[in-house]
């Protein structure tokens, strides 16, 4: 049953990373789009983003169940060595949904929309950047339960190069996921354009920040390379990411955009595989030398049991609605 409950872990994650990355990255390309083509681009991304926006953190959600109930030392070691990056990423969620809310919905449209707008686009930035400096601490071994300074405890162990670094590399994917998940949104030749034109941009932007995480890791002596390139899986993984990145050019080139939303998501599932299969299950690695064993560090067996139960006679009835609930909202414009 363990293995149940740690593959419905891995598979909220890795929809909130797709769905919530492209409800984020709806903002960050609003945002960096030119004033006069921002009204356009702001009807695009509504479109895309509608069916899916209240409904992705509902994995985030489930996740966060997951590691109280059945993994209660790594949840008690993530919200307390990162609880302030923890707290200003949920609170930047909470500004989000509100500010997108009013946005769109608000009885008055008056100068208020403005600082609608400003949030929106800013806590679509930064949320997705303390998820990715969460991510990073993890993984980099600079939580150490052995420090005694405050800012060695609890700032340090996350604000870091390689962390922001991974951070501006989630927000590009976040902007990329949102792109390509908009081509199929557009209703005319100079809509598509532009979405093309913004998607080629992001997977511009994602390549540089691979580098760069690459680059600060291996100054911060993180085997990212060894991780990634040192056995088959993470070959194999980096170089299906590689092909889907082709497919989903030739698709846009060619005008053939049916399966570009399903070549992002699978290119990011590679990504995630690439960067965290070496070191599975160990999910946290600490600055002491220890780590946190998603197998080791685990609640009781009755819990566990009780947990997988939970979770596939949830799903039961969770995953068919909300499939019929996309297909309801999702419609293609014509």
């Amino acid at each position: 049953m363990i293995y149940i409950v740690i593959g419905f872990l891995w598979l909220s994650i890795c929809l909130y990373v797709i769905l919530g990355g492209a409800d984020f990255g709806a903002g960050i390309v609003e945002l960096f789009t030119k004033k006069n083509a921002r009204h356009k681009t702001k009807e695009i991304m509504y479109e895309s983003i509608a069916p899916v926006w209240e409904a992705n953190h509902m994995w985030l959600i489930i996740a966060i169940v997951i590691l109280f109930v059945g993994f209660p030392e790594i949840y008690t070691t993530l919200s307390t060595y990162l609880h302030i990056p923890l707290v200003l990423m949920l609170l930047g969620i909470i500004a989000r949904g509100t500010a997108f809310t009013f946005r769109h919905y608000d009885a008055v449209k008056d100068k208020w929309q403005v600082i609608y707008t400003q949030i929106f686009y800013f806590s679509s930035l930064l949320t997705p950047f303390f998820l990715g400096l969460i991510a990073a601490a993890t993984v980099s071994h600079s939580i150490n339960p052995d420090a005694t300074h405050f800012l060695d405890l609890y700032i340090f162990s996350w604000f870091n190069a390689f962390g922001i670094a991974v951070g501006l590399f989630t927000i590009s994917i976040c902007a990329y996921l949102a792109s390509v998940f908009a081509l199929r949104e557009t209703t005319d030749r100079l809509e598509l354009g532009l979405m093309i034109k913004k998607s080629k941009q992001t997977m511009i932007f994602v390549v540089i920040a691979g580098i760069l995480v690459f680059f600060t890791a291996y100054i911060s002596d993180i085997p990212l390379l060894t991780w990634v390139f040192s056995k088959p899986l993470g070959i194999m993984a980096t170089l299906f990411a590689t092909i889907a990145l082709g497919l989903i050019l030739r698709a846009m080139n060619r005008r053939k955009l049916l399966p570009v939303r399903a070549l992002a998501g699978f290119q990011v599932i590679m990504i995630l595989v690439a960067a965290t299969y070496q070191h599975n299950p160990n999910i946290i690695l600490l600055g002491n030398g220890q780590h946190l064993s998603l197998l080791e560090h685990v609640a009781s067996s009755k819990t566990i049991s009780a947990l997988g139960w939970a979770l596939i006679l949830g799903s039961l009835f969770i995953l068919p609605f909300l499939f019929y609930l996309m297909i309801s909202f999702s419609k293609q414009r014509k």
